[in-house]
Parts: structure tokens; sequence; C-alpha cells
């Protein structure tokens, strides 16, 4: 199911005019503690049953979801006492993190002329990442976790403290809160620095030769915000060339987009529901995962595109008999308009099926009550096609059922 995803996304991005792609990449895992199942694993408390997921999410540079590109799927055994830090010593081909290098690697294999840049949170400042993709000649953007050594002398965080502001920025980011967004207060700091491998790596032990890497690392703090919230506080490394302030901004623009494939979990979980599924086996929990996936990426991209484009057709994301049976169902007629309504429309009527009431203050519905419209919308197209059989009687699966 997930290469059939992946076929079809790669052929979306394919047509797309814009030859430049983010891969957000992000972890997240399935606890079934609360029901019986058969051949799992353990989470992170290393007790509950579960196993993880990690998703690469394709997304435009304006932010909007465009479908899974890889999601690997694993179970973590039962772990015993270790000597702490021991892991540090293995090669990153023996380590769970590998996941992030082949969430890397599975976008850079394509055959499409696309350039894709990684986007990861703090859990990929991982050096073999950065080795691999110097050596691969892709693109990354990775929130600083580490205080790496620096060529020139002394560690990163501190050379960072010690420059001085470049200009003050406005970036608009997801809230801590949930969905919503909202406009911080940044002062922008950016400078080039090379950076040493981490001085407990085996190189004999190591898949990859390690060796000093160029990047570019940017620091933004916020100067001013909510009294009950942390202030942001990011130091994001790239390998892109950053040539002014503005080039730094759009940057961080691309990370905020990190938070999508949180959402696109977010939806599996809350939307689809996976964790109270009643399949009893991991396999059996491995299909409907996949089955899941491409239900929430497709929701995601709607509720995104809906605000990126609200004026476009809905035939864009919904087939012709979708929209119609949307439209015969909220006008209570079956008279139908020529042209399909706008996207902006065609998702209001979706939410207000999940209970949105579309308040002047309710703003743009979300994924949530998106989700549930959804699945309402889908009982009145099963029976739609009931009463308005296709003439073909196999048509050719349009765009909405991409």
């Amino acid at each position: 199911m997930i290469e059939s995803e992946r076929e079809a996304c790669q052929k979306r991005l394919s047509d797309l005019e814009d030859k430049r792609i983010l891969v957000v990449q992000d972890t997240t895992s399935f606890n079934f503690a609360a029901h019986h199942k058969q051949g799992l694993g353990v989470l992170d408390d290393n007790r509950s049953a579960g196993f993880f997921a990690h998703t690469s999410l394709a997304v435009s540079l304006q932010g909007v979801p465009l479908g899974l590109l890889e999601q690997s799927v694993w179970q973590r055994p039962l772990s015993t006492a270790k000597k702490d830090n021991a892991h540090q010593a293995l090669p990153i081909c023996e380590k769970e993190s590998r996941k992030w290098l082949d969430g890397l690697e599975s976008s850079i294999s394509s055959s499409t002329p696309i350039e894709y840049i990684t986007v990861c949170d703090r859990e990929a400042d991982i050096y073999e990442l950065f080795q691999f993709a110097h050596n691969a000649g892709a693109k990354f953007i990775v929130r600083a976790a580490k205080n790496r050594r620096l060529e020139a002398g002394g560690l990163l965080f501190e050379a960072l403290a010690s420059w001085s502001p470049h200009t003050a920025i406005e970036l608009e980011i997801a809230s801590r809160r949930g969905a919503e967004t909202h406009v911080a207060q940044l002062e922008l700091r950016f400078s080039s620095l090379t950076v040493l491998p981490p001085k407990n790596r085996s190189q004999q032990n190591s898949s990859l030769r390690l060796e000093p890497l160029l990047v570019q690392a940017i620091d933004v703090r916020e100067v001013a915000c909510a009294a009950d919230l942390e202030p942001i506080h990011w130091i994001v490394l790239t390998n892109l060339t950053i040539d002014n302030a503005a080039v730094a901004c759009q940057i961080l623009k691309y990370y905020s987009y990190r938070w999508l494939v949180e959402r696109f979990h977010y939806v599996l979980k809350s939307g689809c529901e996976f964790e109270t599924s009643q399949l009893q086996t991991y396999e059996a929990l491995r299909r409907f995962l996949g089955l899941c996936s491409s239900i929430a990426w497709r929701l995601l991209w709607m509720t995104y595109q809906a605000r990126q484009t609200p004026e476009a057709s809905c035939a864009s994301i919904l087939s012709t008999s979708e929209w119609q049976a949307l439209c015969a169902y909220m006008g209570k007629s079956p008279d139908l308009p020529k042209q399909a309504p706008s996207l902006r429309q065609a998702m209001r009527w979706i939410a207000q099926l999940g209970g949105f009431i579309g308040r002047k203050r309710d703003g743009d519905p979300g994924v949530k009550v998106l989700w549930r419209g959804w699945e309402v919308l889908q009982t009145i197209h099963a029976a739609w096609l009931i009463f308005h059989p296709p003439q073909n009687p196999h048509p050719t699966q349009d765009v909405g059922n991409v």
C-alpha cells in the first residue's frame, strides 16, 4: 500500500512546475497497551506494547502536503540493562537512527528531476546524516540538538550566543497549543561554520567516513511571547546556501512546515483512531496503517490546499461524483451546478457535516472536524452512486481518488 502511495506521490510531484520539494520526516509510536495484541514490541518505557512508524511526507514550498514518499514500520524488542552510551560506538547501520538516512535516501533515489530538501527535528541531529547528505549531494534542514565542536575552536552553541543579531523578523509558525498558527517576533543570526565529527565514533566500525563539514547555522530567539509559553529558540543547521537574511528567513519557514508530519500522525491517531483498532496481529495492523495513512495524508492535503488556494475548483481534490453528492446533499436539491464549487466552499461543507458551525471567529476548519465530515461524506457518496451509477463500469481513477 505504501509503495502504491509512493508511486502516486512521485507522479504528482513530476507534474508540478516547481521542481523543489520539502521532505519532512518524523517518528511516532502506536500504543496498544490497553488492547491484547499478538507479536508487538515495546515502546520507550520498555513495557507498553506497541510499535513505531517513521514517515517521510512530501510538502510544497508553500506548505501544502503532497503525499507519502516513505513510511517504515518496526518493533522494538524488550531491552536489557546495558552500559550507558554503549550505542554511540555502534555504526549507524546498526542503530534505530538509521531511519533518518533511509528517509533521505528514499527521496534522492527518485528518477524525477526534483531537488528534495530533507527537513527534520532535533532527533535527526546525527553527524552521519550530514555526511551522507554531503556525499550524495542532498540538501537538509535540521534543528540542532548537540553542541558540536568547531574547526575554528570552541563549541557551536557558545559561538552562536556570541554573535550580534543580523535583524529582527516575523515568522508565522504552528502554535504549541494546537493546529493554529501565530506570528513570532524573532532575532535572527546566521553564519557559515565548519563542524567536526564526534570523538566517540569509531572510524573502523563506521559505515561512513566522517569528515569536517561546512554548514550554515541559523539562530533565532523569540523576543516577546505570551507569559505562559516558553520563548522560541531554534538553532537550525543546513547545507543550503544563505546569501542574506531573506534567504535565512525562507529556510526557517521551510523548517516550520515540519509540524505538518506531526499533524499527519495526529490524524492517524485522533481522526482514523488507529490505536483503537480491534485487529489482533502486528501484520494486520501494519496493513491497516497503510490504509489509514492513505486517508490521513489526503485529508491533510485538502485542509492546507483549501487555505492556500481557496478559490480554486474543488475538482482538484474531489472526484466528480463526490462533489456532486456533496452539492446535492448540502443544497437539498437534485439540481446540480454546472461547475464544481470552490475549494473553500467544499471544505466548509464537509466540515459542517462533521459539526463545524462556521462562525466568523471560528476561522478555517481543522483536520479533526474535517475527518468527521469526511466520514459522513463517504456515506452520502455511496448512496449517490447507487442512484447515479457511473456510465463506464470500470472508470479510470480520477484525481479525487488518488
